[in-house]
């Protein structure tokens, strides 16, 4: 593991954006959200994924010169990202709904059309860092399964939860519905190692611990048939409210072996929580569930975003930690864009 300073990897990160036609301002903007998702420990959805950005937005997946619109009306708005990067859209969206929130209690974001959006925590965080209980998911294609599947039914749909917490860093929750996250796949497969059993199915419909297999076949729902359902709320939320016309096309329905897929839709439902329930006594509702959970749990009890939270504050002092797998990754990526790495 080696240590980079967080403003330099930031800038070099929106640098290579920008080499491919982003904007400044979008690029910046995008870089930020990555290094952050690092910073949180968010392996598998931060700088790790700068590579499969890069070649989707050289491939045009992801529309580098994106003109983003929306149609807004009283609780909601309709977001065209016309295939923006995913964190470009989402942190439209997230300005968007906190303006929303000033003229209502809720506020429902449905984005047409965006890259992926890496990792959704980081949107809810900034929600509740602004005051605000946000929750955020994103369709993706087909990815799992149940045993016994012909094929991969219907997507992973990753989805998060963010509150504020009085006293404390904010409560941050991000799972895809998947026992694990497909980046972890695409991890392992790049390392050359075995995924644990109970995590994906061949594309027979049988149990495999084979990472190529994998990617070929389909992931495991969390929990079975309830991953599965939580699933399908994302699907109706992300899917059926932002529906377009690209919703339809078959060119965005596949899974890249990059793992990064573009024109996908999502959503980022706010709501302002002093509208429903006076602060203090909110805070104190809040406090009291807490510290009955921390006394039950003792030093087992951690809520979540908390390590995240204790993540950022380390390598805010002491600069992000990247194994040198990744900063040899990173460092072609920079040969290839004529962007030399950081030392």
């Amino acid at each position: 593991m080696t240590n980079h300073s967080i403003a330099t990897l930031t800038d070099w990160s929106a640098q290579i954006l920008a080499s491919c036609q982003v904007p400044a301002e979008d690029a910046l903007q995008a870089a930020q959200l990555l290094v952050r998702s690092e910073l949180r420990g968010y392996a598998t959805h931060g700088m790790a994924r700068l590579p499969s950005y890069v070649e989707r937005l050289l491939a045009q997946d992801f529309n580098p010169s994106a003109r983003l619109r929306q149609r807004e009306f009283p609780g909601g708005v309709v977001l065209d990202a016309d295939g923006a990067m995913g964190q470009i859209a989402g942190a439209r969206a997230v300005r968007l709904a906190l303006q929303g929130l000033e003229r209502s209690a809720s506020v429902l974001v449905a984005i047409q059309s965006c890259g992926h959006m890496g990792a959704l925590g980081v949107y809810a965080l900034l929600a509740a860092e602004a005051g605000a209980m946000c929750l955020v998911g994103q369709r993706t294609p087909p990815l799992l399964a149940m045993e016994g599947f012909t094929g991969a039914a219907i997507g992973h749909n990753p989805i998060a939860f963010g509150c504020p917490a009085p006293g404390g860093s904010p409560i941050v929750f991000d799972i895809a519905c998947s026992v694990a996250a497909r980046g972890h796949v695409l991890v392992a497969e790049r390392e050359g190692r075995d995924i644990p059993a109970g995590w994906a199915l061949d594309s027979q419909g049988c149990p495999t611990t084979d990472p190529q297999a994998a990617l070929a076949g389909a992931l495991l729902p969390m929990g079975g048939h309830k991953g599965i359902g939580i699933a399908m709320v994302v699907e109706c939320l992300a899917g059926a409210l932002a529906a377009s016309a690209a919703s339809f096309a078959p060119q965005w329905q596949q899974v890249p072996t990059s793992g990064a897929v573009g024109r996908q839709s999502a959503f980022i439902w706010m709501l302002r929580p002093q509208a429903f329930a006076p602060q203090p006594l909110r805070d104190d509702y809040m406090r009291q569930w807490i510290d009955h959970y921390r006394a039950c749990g003792g030093a087992h009890a951690r809520l979540p975003g908390q390590r995240a939270a204790e993540q950022e504050q380390r390598a805010q002092r002491m600069g992000i930690e990247l194994p040198e797998r990744l900063v040899h990754q990173l460092r072609a990526l920079g040969t290839s864009r004529q962007l030399a790495f950081p030392a």
